[in-house]
Protein backbone atom coordinates (compact mmCIF):
# COMPACT_ATOMS: atom_id res chain seq x y z
CA UNK A 1 0.00 0.00 0.00
CA UNK A 2 1.34 3.29 -1.06
CA UNK A 3 1.13 5.60 2.20
CA UNK A 4 -1.04 8.18 0.13
CA UNK A 5 -3.91 6.21 -0.93
CA UNK A 6 -6.73 7.04 -0.14
CA UNK A 7 -6.41 10.49 -0.79
CA UNK A 8 -8.41 12.56 -3.39
CA UNK A 9 -6.34 15.45 -4.53
CA UNK A 10 -8.39 18.18 -7.43
CA UNK A 11 -5.59 19.82 -9.08
CA UNK A 12 -6.45 23.40 -10.75
CA UNK A 13 -2.67 23.98 -11.99
CA UNK A 14 -1.08 24.27 -15.08
CA UNK A 15 2.12 23.85 -17.01
CA UNK A 16 5.17 22.65 -14.81
CA UNK A 17 5.37 23.72 -11.16
CA UNK A 18 1.39 22.71 -9.95
CA UNK A 19 1.53 20.10 -11.72
CA UNK A 20 4.89 18.50 -10.60
CA UNK A 21 3.83 18.55 -7.17
CA UNK A 22 0.76 16.83 -8.42
CA UNK A 23 3.36 13.99 -10.21
CA UNK A 24 4.93 13.16 -6.94
CA UNK A 25 1.65 13.15 -5.27
CA UNK A 26 0.61 10.74 -7.59
CA UNK A 27 3.36 8.61 -7.28
CA UNK A 28 3.04 8.50 -3.54
CA UNK A 29 -0.74 6.69 -4.10
CA UNK A 30 -3.27 9.66 -4.20
CA UNK A 31 -5.54 10.01 -6.61
CA UNK A 32 -5.04 13.15 -8.56
CA UNK A 33 -8.31 14.59 -10.41
CA UNK A 34 -6.91 17.26 -12.67
CA UNK A 35 -9.45 20.42 -13.51
CA UNK A 36 -9.11 21.40 -17.33
CA UNK A 37 -11.44 23.47 -19.38
CA UNK A 38 -13.19 22.16 -21.96
CA UNK A 39 -11.79 21.05 -25.53
CA UNK A 40 -8.60 22.10 -25.18
CA UNK A 41 -7.25 20.81 -21.64
CA UNK A 42 -4.79 22.17 -19.39
CA UNK A 43 -2.60 24.82 -21.37
CA UNK A 44 0.60 22.99 -20.98
CA UNK A 45 -1.05 20.35 -23.60
CA UNK A 46 0.02 22.85 -26.56
CA UNK A 47 3.44 23.66 -24.78
CA UNK A 48 5.79 21.25 -26.58
CA UNK A 49 9.97 20.23 -26.45
CA UNK A 50 11.30 19.87 -29.75
CA UNK A 51 7.72 19.80 -31.10
CA UNK A 52 6.93 16.54 -29.70
CA UNK A 53 3.47 15.50 -29.51
CA UNK A 54 1.68 12.24 -28.17
CA UNK A 55 -2.25 11.60 -28.78
CA UNK A 56 -2.69 15.76 -29.53
CA UNK A 57 -1.10 16.77 -26.61
CA UNK A 58 2.88 17.56 -26.17
CA UNK A 59 5.16 14.93 -24.61
CA UNK A 60 6.18 17.11 -21.81
CA UNK A 61 2.80 17.13 -20.98
CA UNK A 62 2.58 13.56 -20.59
CA UNK A 63 5.73 13.57 -18.86
CA UNK A 64 4.65 15.91 -16.28
CA UNK A 65 0.63 14.69 -16.01
CA UNK A 66 1.48 10.61 -16.35
CA UNK A 67 -0.96 8.48 -13.41
CA UNK A 68 -3.54 11.18 -12.91
CA UNK A 69 -7.29 11.54 -14.08
CA UNK A 70 -9.21 14.45 -15.86
CA UNK A 71 -12.33 16.31 -15.07
CA UNK A 72 -13.18 18.67 -17.91
CA UNK A 73 -15.18 22.06 -16.58
CA UNK A 74 -15.92 25.55 -17.49
CA UNK A 75 -14.95 27.34 -14.20
CA UNK A 76 -17.03 30.24 -15.21
CA UNK A 77 -19.95 27.95 -16.15
CA UNK A 78 -21.64 28.08 -13.29
CA UNK A 79 -23.63 24.49 -13.58
CA UNK A 80 -19.71 23.20 -13.99
CA UNK A 81 -19.31 25.05 -10.51
CA UNK A 82 -21.77 23.23 -9.08
CA UNK A 83 -20.02 20.07 -9.95
CA UNK A 84 -16.84 21.12 -8.93
CA UNK A 85 -18.07 22.09 -5.63
CA UNK A 86 -19.55 18.71 -4.92
CA UNK A 87 -16.31 17.07 -5.70
CA UNK A 88 -14.38 19.31 -3.30
CA UNK A 89 -16.44 18.18 -0.82
CA UNK A 90 -15.31 15.02 -0.95
CA UNK A 91 -11.50 16.20 -1.72
CA UNK A 92 -8.58 16.08 0.77
CA UNK A 93 -5.71 18.52 -1.09
CA UNK A 94 -6.99 21.40 -3.45
CA UNK A 95 -4.04 22.86 -5.37
CA UNK A 96 -4.37 25.56 -7.66
CA UNK A 97 -1.61 28.73 -9.60
CA UNK A 98 -3.52 31.21 -10.98
CA UNK A 99 -2.63 34.16 -10.54
CA UNK A 100 -3.77 36.07 -6.74
CA UNK A 101 -7.43 37.26 -7.42
CA UNK A 102 -8.53 34.55 -10.03
CA UNK A 103 -10.04 32.07 -7.59
CA UNK A 104 -11.58 34.92 -5.12
CA UNK A 105 -13.81 35.85 -8.42
CA UNK A 106 -14.18 32.59 -9.44
CA UNK A 107 -15.67 32.16 -5.53
CA UNK A 108 -13.24 29.53 -4.73
CA UNK A 109 -10.35 31.22 -2.44
CA UNK A 110 -9.58 29.26 0.87
CA UNK A 111 -12.01 30.61 3.02
CA UNK A 112 -14.87 30.15 0.69
CA UNK A 113 -13.46 26.72 0.03
CA UNK A 114 -13.61 26.08 3.94
CA UNK A 115 -16.71 26.85 3.98
CA UNK A 116 -17.48 23.59 1.64
CA UNK A 117 -14.82 21.33 3.10
CA UNK A 118 -14.10 22.07 6.70
CA UNK A 119 -10.82 20.12 6.32
CA UNK A 120 -9.41 20.87 2.81
CA UNK A 121 -6.03 21.09 2.37
CA UNK A 122 -5.71 24.55 0.17
CA UNK A 123 -2.52 24.57 -1.84
CA UNK A 124 -1.49 27.67 -3.94
CA UNK A 125 1.55 28.61 -6.27
CA UNK A 126 2.02 31.95 -7.33
CA UNK A 127 5.51 33.52 -9.28
CA UNK A 128 5.75 36.34 -6.04
CA UNK A 129 3.85 35.85 -3.55
CA UNK A 130 0.36 37.64 -2.78
CA UNK A 131 1.15 41.06 -2.57
CA UNK A 132 3.02 43.97 -3.44
CA UNK A 133 3.84 45.16 -7.09
CA UNK A 134 5.07 42.06 -8.42
CA UNK A 135 2.25 39.73 -7.42
CA UNK A 136 0.51 39.70 -10.43
CA UNK A 137 3.28 39.60 -12.62
CA UNK A 138 3.64 36.17 -14.83
CA UNK A 139 5.56 33.69 -12.63
CA UNK A 140 7.72 31.67 -15.51
CA UNK A 141 10.98 30.18 -14.91
CA UNK A 142 13.61 31.91 -17.00
CA UNK A 143 12.57 35.06 -15.07
CA UNK A 144 12.78 33.65 -12.23
CA UNK A 145 16.23 32.14 -12.63
CA UNK A 146 17.15 35.76 -14.16
CA UNK A 147 15.76 37.62 -11.51
CA UNK A 148 17.03 35.85 -8.38
CA UNK A 149 20.67 35.67 -9.37
CA UNK A 150 20.79 32.07 -9.99
CA UNK A 151 22.07 33.06 -14.01
CA UNK A 152 25.56 34.27 -11.91
CA UNK A 153 26.66 30.95 -10.56
CA UNK A 154 26.48 29.09 -13.87
CA UNK A 155 29.19 28.99 -16.72
CA UNK A 156 32.57 31.49 -16.55
CA UNK A 157 32.90 34.43 -16.05
CA UNK A 158 33.24 36.20 -19.34
CA UNK A 159 30.12 34.61 -20.67
CA UNK A 160 28.26 36.88 -18.69
CA UNK A 161 24.10 35.61 -16.74
CA UNK A 162 23.88 31.58 -17.76
CA UNK A 163 20.47 30.04 -17.03
CA UNK A 164 20.20 26.76 -15.63
CA UNK A 165 19.31 23.70 -18.72
CA UNK A 166 16.39 22.62 -16.84
CA UNK A 167 13.51 24.69 -15.20
CA UNK A 168 15.26 24.81 -11.74
CA UNK A 169 12.39 27.22 -10.26
CA UNK A 170 9.35 25.12 -11.59
CA UNK A 171 10.96 21.91 -10.22
CA UNK A 172 12.01 22.94 -7.08
CA UNK A 173 9.04 25.19 -6.34
CA UNK A 174 6.87 21.41 -7.08
CA UNK A 175 9.19 20.14 -4.43
CA UNK A 176 8.56 22.82 -2.10
CA UNK A 177 5.02 22.81 -2.41
CA UNK A 178 4.82 18.72 -2.11
CA UNK A 179 6.71 19.22 1.78
CA UNK A 180 4.36 21.89 2.50
CA UNK A 181 1.27 19.11 1.77
CA UNK A 182 2.54 17.27 3.44
CA UNK A 183 3.40 18.99 6.38
CA UNK A 184 -0.27 20.67 6.15
CA UNK A 185 -2.04 16.41 6.59
CA UNK A 186 -0.14 16.38 9.47
CA UNK A 187 -1.58 19.26 10.72
CA UNK A 188 -4.99 18.72 9.75
CA UNK A 189 -4.56 15.29 11.70
CA UNK A 190 -3.82 16.85 14.94
CA UNK A 191 -6.49 20.04 14.75
CA UNK A 192 -9.28 18.25 12.16
CA UNK A 193 -9.18 21.91 10.60
CA UNK A 194 -8.21 22.64 6.66
CA UNK A 195 -4.87 24.26 6.04
CA UNK A 196 -3.44 26.56 3.75
CA UNK A 197 -0.35 26.09 2.04
CA UNK A 198 1.40 28.55 -0.13
CA UNK A 199 4.33 28.88 -1.69
CA UNK A 200 5.88 31.27 -4.49
CA UNK A 201 8.87 30.92 -7.56
CA UNK A 202 10.54 33.65 -6.15
CA UNK A 203 10.76 31.89 -2.60
CA UNK A 204 12.02 29.08 -3.73
CA UNK A 205 14.67 29.83 -6.31
CA UNK A 206 16.03 31.91 -3.57
CA UNK A 207 15.63 28.95 -0.97
CA UNK A 208 17.80 26.74 -3.77
CA UNK A 209 20.56 29.44 -3.38
CA UNK A 210 20.81 29.35 0.52
CA UNK A 211 24.23 28.82 0.70
CA UNK A 212 25.70 31.44 -2.34
CA UNK A 213 22.75 33.90 -1.12
CA UNK A 214 24.19 33.50 2.79
CA UNK A 215 27.90 33.75 1.72
CA UNK A 216 27.24 36.83 -0.02
CA UNK A 217 24.90 38.21 3.19
CA UNK A 218 28.01 37.39 5.38
CA UNK A 219 30.93 38.57 3.17
CA UNK A 220 30.42 42.37 3.12
CA UNK A 221 28.25 41.46 -0.60
CA UNK A 222 30.85 40.00 -2.31
CA UNK A 223 29.23 38.82 -5.59
CA UNK A 224 29.72 35.47 -6.78
CA UNK A 225 32.69 35.39 -9.01
CA UNK A 226 32.90 32.55 -11.58
CA UNK A 227 36.32 30.83 -12.78
CA UNK A 228 37.21 31.90 -16.71
CA UNK A 229 38.43 28.93 -18.06
CA UNK A 230 36.53 26.01 -19.86
CA UNK A 231 34.60 23.82 -17.32
CA UNK A 232 34.30 26.02 -14.38
CA UNK A 233 31.84 24.62 -11.86
CA UNK A 234 31.35 26.28 -9.12
CA UNK A 235 31.48 30.10 -7.82
CA UNK A 236 32.45 29.57 -4.61
CA UNK A 237 34.94 26.54 -4.70
CA UNK A 238 38.57 26.15 -4.99
CA UNK A 239 40.26 24.27 -7.14
CA UNK A 240 40.11 21.14 -8.73
CA UNK A 241 36.72 21.74 -8.85
CA UNK A 242 35.27 21.43 -12.47
CA UNK A 243 35.12 19.58 -15.93
CA UNK A 244 37.97 18.99 -17.56
CA UNK A 245 38.83 17.68 -20.91
CA UNK A 246 40.45 14.56 -21.56
CA UNK A 247 42.14 12.59 -25.33
CA UNK A 248 38.26 11.11 -26.02
CA UNK A 249 35.78 13.21 -23.11
CA UNK A 250 35.60 15.05 -20.20
CA UNK A 251 36.71 13.99 -16.40
CA UNK A 252 35.07 15.88 -13.20
CA UNK A 253 37.29 16.47 -10.27
CA UNK A 254 35.34 17.39 -7.01
CA UNK A 255 36.93 18.63 -4.24
CA UNK A 256 40.27 17.43 -2.37
CA UNK A 257 43.57 17.93 -1.24
CA UNK A 258 44.89 19.70 -4.06
CA UNK A 259 48.70 18.58 -3.62
CA UNK A 260 48.04 14.91 -3.15
CA UNK A 261 45.49 15.05 -6.69
CA UNK A 262 48.41 17.11 -8.42
CA UNK A 263 50.68 13.98 -7.25
CA UNK A 264 48.74 11.73 -8.35
CA UNK A 265 48.65 12.96 -11.96
CA UNK A 266 52.56 13.31 -11.68
CA UNK A 267 52.50 16.86 -11.05
CA UNK A 268 54.52 18.98 -8.43
CA UNK A 269 52.12 21.63 -7.12
CA UNK A 270 54.11 22.66 -4.44
CA UNK A 271 54.13 26.16 -5.18
CA UNK A 272 50.27 26.16 -4.11
CA UNK A 273 51.03 25.12 -0.72
CA UNK A 274 48.99 27.39 0.67
CA UNK A 275 45.21 26.52 0.71
CA UNK A 276 44.37 30.08 0.56
CA UNK A 277 45.90 29.76 -3.24
CA UNK A 278 43.36 26.91 -4.45
CA UNK A 279 40.94 29.29 -4.75
CA UNK A 280 43.02 33.05 -5.43
CA UNK A 281 44.30 31.51 -8.10
CA UNK A 282 41.81 28.42 -9.59
CA UNK A 283 41.58 29.16 -13.49
CA UNK A 284 45.89 29.18 -13.01
CA UNK A 285 45.90 26.12 -11.05
CA UNK A 286 42.92 24.61 -13.15
CA UNK A 287 44.61 25.33 -16.19
CA UNK A 288 47.73 23.52 -15.40
CA UNK A 289 45.69 20.55 -14.42
CA UNK A 290 43.56 20.73 -17.45
CA UNK A 291 47.07 20.63 -19.69
CA UNK A 292 47.86 17.36 -17.86
CA UNK A 293 44.79 15.60 -18.23
CA UNK A 294 43.85 16.22 -21.61
CA UNK A 295 47.36 13.47 -22.22
CA UNK A 296 45.62 10.72 -21.60
CA UNK A 297 41.97 9.33 -21.80
CA UNK A 298 39.20 9.31 -18.95
CA UNK A 299 39.60 6.00 -18.02
CA UNK A 300 43.25 5.81 -17.79
CA UNK A 301 42.40 8.88 -14.92
CA UNK A 302 40.03 7.36 -13.42
CA UNK A 303 41.52 4.35 -13.21
CA UNK A 304 44.47 5.78 -11.18
CA UNK A 305 42.49 8.62 -9.48
CA UNK A 306 39.78 6.31 -8.04
CA UNK A 307 42.28 3.81 -6.46
CA UNK A 308 43.61 6.48 -4.16
CA UNK A 309 40.35 7.69 -3.46
CA UNK A 310 40.12 10.66 -5.38
CA UNK A 311 36.04 12.17 -6.20
CA UNK A 312 36.15 11.47 -10.05
CA UNK A 313 33.89 10.65 -13.04
CA UNK A 314 33.34 10.48 -16.80
CA UNK A 315 30.96 13.15 -18.11
CA UNK A 316 28.30 11.86 -19.95
CA UNK A 317 25.41 12.57 -22.33
CA UNK A 318 22.04 11.40 -22.06
CA UNK A 319 23.08 8.37 -24.64
CA UNK A 320 26.08 7.44 -22.52
CA UNK A 321 23.68 7.39 -19.67
CA UNK A 322 20.86 4.91 -20.85
CA UNK A 323 24.15 2.63 -21.50
CA UNK A 324 25.15 2.30 -17.91
CA UNK A 325 24.18 -1.25 -16.16
CA UNK A 326 23.16 1.03 -13.20
CA UNK A 327 19.99 2.24 -15.12
CA UNK A 328 18.78 -1.07 -15.62
CA UNK A 329 19.87 -2.51 -12.36
CA UNK A 330 18.36 0.57 -10.50
CA UNK A 331 14.78 0.13 -12.57
CA UNK A 332 15.29 3.99 -13.40
CA UNK A 333 13.14 4.15 -16.71
CA UNK A 334 9.58 2.62 -16.56
CA UNK A 335 6.72 2.61 -19.53
CA UNK A 336 3.72 4.35 -18.90
CA UNK A 337 0.55 3.25 -21.46
CA UNK A 338 -2.25 5.48 -22.32
CA UNK A 339 -6.17 4.82 -23.50
CA UNK A 340 -4.88 3.58 -26.92
CA UNK A 341 -2.26 1.76 -25.95
CA UNK A 342 0.50 3.66 -27.07
CA UNK A 343 3.41 3.70 -24.67
CA UNK A 344 6.42 5.96 -23.31
CA UNK A 345 9.33 5.54 -21.77
CA UNK A 346 9.81 7.72 -18.55
CA UNK A 347 11.96 7.97 -15.42
CA UNK A 348 9.96 7.39 -11.96
CA UNK A 349 10.19 8.55 -8.72
CA UNK A 350 12.91 8.42 -6.84
CA UNK A 351 11.34 7.22 -3.61
CA UNK A 352 11.26 3.55 -2.36
CA UNK A 353 9.22 2.69 0.57
CA UNK A 354 10.19 -0.59 2.62
CA UNK A 355 12.48 -1.66 -0.47
CA UNK A 356 9.13 -1.00 -2.91
CA UNK A 357 9.87 1.39 -5.95
CA UNK A 358 7.15 3.11 -6.64
CA UNK A 359 5.99 2.79 -10.05
CA UNK A 360 3.27 3.70 -12.46
CA UNK A 361 2.17 2.41 -15.54
CA UNK A 362 -0.76 5.06 -16.64
CA UNK A 363 0.17 8.00 -18.50
CA UNK A 364 -1.50 11.39 -18.94
CA UNK A 365 -5.13 11.50 -19.54
CA UNK A 366 -6.82 13.37 -22.50
CA UNK A 367 -9.09 16.11 -21.31
CA UNK A 368 -12.33 15.01 -20.11
CA UNK A 369 -11.13 11.37 -20.26
CA UNK A 370 -12.80 10.53 -16.27
CA UNK A 371 -15.62 12.83 -16.55
CA UNK A 372 -18.13 9.79 -17.05
CA UNK A 373 -16.98 7.64 -14.08
CA UNK A 374 -16.36 10.94 -11.45
CA UNK A 375 -19.78 12.20 -12.11
CA UNK A 376 -20.77 8.40 -10.89
CA UNK A 377 -18.76 7.94 -8.04
CA UNK A 378 -19.03 11.39 -6.60
CA UNK A 379 -22.14 13.34 -7.97
CA UNK A 380 -24.52 11.16 -9.31
CA UNK A 381 -24.24 8.72 -6.01
CA UNK A 382 -24.97 11.67 -3.47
Amino acid sequence: MKPLEGLIVLEFCQFLAGPSAGLKLADLGARVIKIERPVKGEACRQLSIKDLFVDDSSLLFHTINRNKESFAADLKNPDDLVLIKKLIEKADIMTHNFRPGVMEKIGLDFEKTLSINPQIIYGTITGYGNEGPWAKKPGQDLLLQSLSGLSWLSGRKSQGPVPFGLAVADLMCGNHFVQGILAALLKRAKTKKGVLVEVSLLESILDVQFEAITSFLNDGGQLPERGDIKGSAHAFLSAPYGVYPTQNGYLSLAMGDLLFIGKTLGLDLSQYADKHLWFEKRDEIRTILSERIQTQTSDYWIEILQKEGIWCGKVFNYEELDKQPFVNELQLKQTVKNTEGETLVTTRSPIQLDGEILLSEKAAPKVGQDNLNIHKEFIQAR
